[in-house]
């Protein structure tokens, strides 16, 4: 009897090869762009305790009820993998002393996981890079984290593409007093909502405000809005951040339904949103979390961060045609062995010239096979040259030179001075 083949958990998904070049295009796209703003790199572990998630996120989101992959390890601790990035770099922010008496500015990248439907742009594993910023109060740092996120776009090609959503979601005290509003208006309309809704009315109703369901739409739209019931503060915090974005030349609109999915958000919060992909067409979140800090053990610590989804904005590049070529770079020389002397002697002439032209992008043919295979092989590599080494080429110090993409004859070169002769030719360096 055969065995069933073991295959990838369903949403979670291998990254093969000719994708990688993609991420790793994207991956120091914001690498640079978080160095070039003073942005330093963390790195968290992707389990954690249960109870972070539960007291951060909070216990009656989605997230919480029926999204988090939990489990007990040997000791009887329930473990969790993170089903976001914000609250594990507030615990390591907040275990190493980053926050006493100093302001921090973070980011990191790595996955996440959430059991729910996996669908295109969407998975149970899924990447992204997150930005964290604590010890900073004024909008002046919520309008740092927009421009940072803009000319991100603006490198990727994508800022034509993507459109800037805010809202405020007020203090605690007056999204509280909003609430008791909002349940009223919700259950003067009990029939209009659906299932889901019904169900958060007691437990997160401005969620409610963010249902796609579009029976509901014209009574969502006419619910009270929350910038109507803002306090003082957070009523200038907001105007003076559009009056910063404003200054800046970045456009925006003001949406009253945004409010975000997770408990901990309060002041500011804004979206970047694409028509591009149909459905899924958030592809960077973020907002302040004021009190976040103080909720899981620390001291009151003002904060703001955003993340951004790494599936979705490579498929939102592949999908506007947006990779460089440059991207994804082809080799620059396969070297072919037709002999095993002349084999062994192409492993030490590709060392040698990796050496000289540490450009140089470089195959090496392993396997031996007959000189159609070679060659074959050597096409199919998308390498500009192929590099012929025989009896003759060995007895003579010469490799032979065959052009695989440009219609020219094949040459011979000499072994001595061949990294300056290769350079010339390819114009690397």
């Amino acid at each position: 009897m055969s065995q069933k083949k073991i295959q990838a958990i369903r949403g979670m998904n291998d990254l093969l090869p000719d994708q990688s070049p993609y991420w790793q295009y994207f991956e120091a796209q914001v690498q640079t762009l978080m160095q070039r703003y003073g942005y330093a790199e963390v790195r968290m572990p992707i389990v954690e305790q249960t109870a972070l998630f539960a007291r951060s996120i909070g216990e009656v989101t989605d997230i919480v009820e029926k999204e988090m992959y939990t489990f007990e390890d040997r000791n009887g601790d329930s473990l969790t993998l993170r089903p976001e990035g914000t609250a594990s770099c507030v615990r390591a922010a907040m275990q190493h002393g980053l926050l006493h008496n100093q302001t921090q500015r973070l980011w990191y990248q790595g996955p996440m996981f959430r059991h729910e439907r996996p669908q295109k742009g969407r998975y149970r594993q899924f990447h992204q890079v997150g930005v964290e910023t604590f010890g900073l109060e004024g909008p002046d740092i919520d309008a740092e984290l927009i421009l940072l996120s803009a000319r991100l776009w603006k490198q990727l090609g994508l800022l034509d593409h993507v459109t800037l959503e805010l809202n405020s979601l007020g203090s605690l005290d007056a999204r509280a007093a909003y609430r008791d509003t909002l349940v009223a208006y919700f259950e003067q309309h009990h029939e209009l909502l659906d299932e889901d809704s019904r169900r958060r009315l007691s437990s997160n109703p401005l969620r409610i405000l963010d249902s796609k369901n579009p029976d509901m739409a014209a009574m969502l739209d006419a619910a009270p809005q929350l910038m109507d019931h803002l306090d003082a503060e957070s009523r200038e915090h907001f105007q003076q951040l559009t009056a910063i974005l404003d200054a800046a030349g970045i456009d925006y609109v003001i949406n009253p339904r945004l409010v975000r999915g997770l408990d901990y958000y309060s002041r500011s919060v804004f979206e970047w949103t694409t028509s591009a992909l149909g459905s899924q067409g958030t592809v960077c979140a973020g907002g302040r979390y004021d009190g976040l800090v103080e909720q899981l053990g620390g001291k009151p610590t003002p904060a703001v961060g955003f993340a951004m989804g790494i599936e979705r904005l490579i498929l939102l590049l592949e999908t506007l045609e947006l990779v460089p070529e440059e991207a994804t770079p082809a080799l620059d020389l396969y070297l072919l062995g037709m002999d095993a002397a002349a084999s062994r002697e192409a492993l030490l002439l590709g060392e040698t010239l990796r050496e000289a032209l540490p450009a140089l992008r470089v195959q090496v043919h392993c396997g031996g096979g007959s000189f159609k295979s070679q060659i074959k092989k050597a096409d199919k590599s998308g390498a500009r040259l192929a590099l012929l080494l025989g009896e003759d080429e060995l007895a003579a110090g010469t490799v032979t030179v065959k052009f695989l993409r440009d219609d020219r004859e094949q040459c011979s070169l000499p072994r001595d001075g061949l990294a300056a002769a290769l350079s010339e030719l390819l114009s690397v360096a």
